[in-house]
């Protein structure tokens, strides 16, 4: 499971890098949040 979430939150943080660049700052940045709360290494929302 953690392992699971672990690509989530990769795929969302570079998600929202790639929406950084295409100058979507807001969606950018909220996907870097979430990527990071849902990351084994953040909170996560599932324990």
């Amino acid at each position: 499971m953690a392992t699971l979430l672990w690509i989530i939150a990769v795929i969302l943080v570079v998600s929202g890098i790639v929406a950084l660049f295409r100058r979507q700052f807001l969606w950018g940045v909220v996907l870097i949040v979430v990527g990071l709360l849902v990351g084994p290494g953040g909170v996560s929302l599932f324990t």
